[in-house]
């Protein structure tokens, strides 16, 4: 056994036994190390982005489904208040790479900017290039969640991966999270920012650490404080 598939073995066995919920897909990578840069695709050029690749997901059922605040239907238009949160959750995940971002560990490269490529060209790079991580976009997608979610979204494998596909597949998430439930009142704040940290490792939890603190090296990259207020000035409570 390698020194790649012991760490995500042992991933799996630590985040299975925390949460309940959780684990790291071993052939990808899922849960991805807080230490690792980012790269922005530009041109063919890369460079170099002090962020970290942080976003936790599951396969089908998995994580979200375990979330209280699962929508049967996702955000349709996430309107200002989802553009503002996937701001905050950029800042946590993709830092200045943002739509092009590539998570550092992935040896391999995708051949042209992930905004440039179809849905289809990203799948087969994850299957062409086993592995290694391939956590991509502002958001961080790893390939269970990606497709997982590009299903439930009804895209075509010819849908590009640009800025605003990305947005929509982020909004599911905030659905899942729970934004039109803390919205009219149905679940609380503190309730819905839980489970933001719950599906994205850079944010933290009351304790000011992530959810998956020291699990394949995450960690929180802002204080609860800060995450506390940006939500709270976003949604008003």
């Amino acid at each position: 056994m390698g020194p790649f598939v012991f760490r995500a073995a042992f991933a799996v066995f630590i985040c299975s036994s925390l949460t309940g919920i959780a684990a790291a897909d071993p052939a990808t990578g899922s849960l991805l190390s807080a230490r690792q840069p980012l790269f922005s695709m530009q041109g063919g050029a890369k460079t170099a982005v002090t962020s970290a690749s942080l976003f936790v997901g599951e396969a089908e059922g998995g994580l979200f489904a375990a979330l209280p605040g699962r929508l049967d239907t996702p955000l349709q238009r996430g309107g200002r208040t989802a553009a503002r949160l996937r701001d905050l959750i950029a800042s946590a995940e993709a830092g200045r790479a943002g739509y092009d971002a590539v998570q550092h560990g992935a040896r391999i490269k995708p051949p042209k900017a992930p905004t440039h490529m179809t849905l289809q060209e990203i799948y087969a790079w994850i299957d062409a290039t086993p592995g290694q991580p391939h956590a991509i976009g502002r958001y961080q997608f790893i390939p269970a969640t990606l497709r997982h979610s590009a299903k439930r979204l009804g895209l075509s494998p010819k849908t590009r991966f640009s800025p605003a596909t990305q947005d929509r597949l982020a909004d599911l998430l905030l659905g899942d999270a729970g934004l039109m439930k803390v919205k009219t009142g149905e679940i609380t704040l503190d309730a819905f920012m839980l489970n933001l940290a719950r599906i994205w490792a850079g944010l933290p939890v009351a304790s000011g650490r992530s959810y998956y603190d020291g699990v394949a090296g995450n960690k929180a990259t802002m204080s609860y404080a800060t995450y506390s207020r940006q939500v709270r000035a976003i949604l008003g409570g």
